[in-house]
């Protein structure tokens, strides 16, 4: 993933995009901030795939709350330049699932974790996190995980 940032930065630097630029730059930044944070001590040689959806992931959900409060301040072209970076970060992200998609990885989840009750709950998120870090939002899956359980 690291790779294919820096070539779209690059890319971007050459076509002369600057918000592009920018957010690619602080894309890096953040990936950087979590390997050096994971570092402790080993000999790990950095992140893997899933911390950097998940570095990701939390970069677009804070765009999604910057753009909503933008919006609801009277400043659109601010919350519009929020969603451009979404854009921009989701090129990186794998596609989300479709909401069916969705129910249907819960109920295989549930099945899985054999769970009967809410109070399996954590462990039906647990499932869903290790299998789909980045392509689900998993506010809506608890929703999702709550109706089914109860």
């Amino acid at each position: 993933m690291r790779d294919r940032i820096n070539a779209a930065l690059k890319a971007a630097m050459k076509d002369r995009e600057q918000q592009r630029v920018c957010t690619l730059r602080l894309m890096n930044a953040a990936l950087n901030e979590r390997e050096i944070a994971s570092r402790s001590g080993d000999d790990r040689p950095g992140i893997d795939e899933a911390e950097s959806l998940d570095v990701l992931s939390r970069m677009v959900k804070q765009r999604e709350e910057s753009a909503k409060a933008y919006d609801e301040g009277g400043r659109p072209e601010l919350a519009s330049q929020e969603r451009a970076e979404i854009r921009i970060i989701r090129e990186f992200m794998p596609k989300p699932l479709a909401p069916e998609e969705v129910q249907a990885a819960v109920q295989a989840a549930i099945r899985d974790s054999e769970a009967s009750s809410i109070k399996d709950m954590g462990r039906v998120m647990g499932v869903l996190k290790a299998k789909y870090q980045g392509r689900m939002d998993f506010g809506q899956a608890g929703a999702a995980v709550k109706d089914m359980l109860a």
